[in-house]
């Protein structure tokens, strides 16, 4: 029996049942960026408590949408990855994170960005229709976070950590949601510093288009 039910004989109401838990679609956003160590989901949501990500993990488990693996020698570490069953969340997810990121505003106090966070950020903000023909590739750094978008024939793969040789590295802030919100041109991005870019100029607006709010 699900922890939570609504007495609901409706397709919605199911849904609640599995993910609706708090911390549960959060579990889900960082593994569609890849399989993860227990620690390594609590490093990436700090906010959780040890027992609620255990109890969140089991009940996904218990669901089908998640599923424990052993890693290849020589690590031989246990992760935690999404089934297919999990991984058809990934279009939910993709939305109410495009939904989300239209109502962001400013950073509220301790807030902070992820790796996992910010990866599914260009998921979810990935415009197929806008992006170039061709291949781009994209690194962005916030801080310690580094993240990478290769963009494919209108098609896009993302991940965490640097590229080996990246059309574009964009260095910025919290204030990089303007731009990819088209409150501000790319243009004026570098001129107030919003971001800083190693690169060509061209390709900042060609991220403005294929990346929008």
């Amino acid at each position: 029996m699900p922890a939570r039910t609504y007495g609901q004989y409706c397709g919605f109401s199911r849904a609640l049942e599995v993910v609706g838990e708090r911390w549960a679609l959060l579990i889900v956003r960082d593994l569609l960026v890849g399989p993860k160590r227990f620690s390594d989901l609590q490093r990436g949501l700090p906010g959780i408590p040890s027992n609620i990500l255990t109890a969140r993990l089991k009940e996904l488990e218990e669901s089908g949408v998640v599923v424990r693996a052993v890693v290849p020698r020589p690590s031989n570490a246990i992760v935690y990855e999404l089934t297919e069953v999990g991984r058809e969340l990934e279009e939910p997810v993709i939305a109410l994170g495009r939904w989300g990121a239209k109502r962001l505003g400013d950073p509220r106090r301790d807030e902070i960005v992820t790796e996992d966070s910010m990866a599914t950020a260009l998921l979810s903000t990935f415009r197929p229709e806008s992006a170039a023909r061709g291949s781009v590739n994209y690194e962005l750094r916030l801080g310690e976070i580094v993240v990478n978008a290769q963009v494919r024939n209108r098609t896009v793969t993302v991940g965490r950590g640097p590229l080996p040789k990246p059309d574009l590295i964009i260095v910025a802030g919290p204030g990089i949601r303007a731009l990819m919100a088209r409150e501000i041109t790319p243009q004026e991005a570098l001129k107030k510093k919003v971001v800083s870019i190693t690169g060509d100029p061209k390709l900042l607006t060609t991220f403005a288009q294929t990346f929008q709010i």
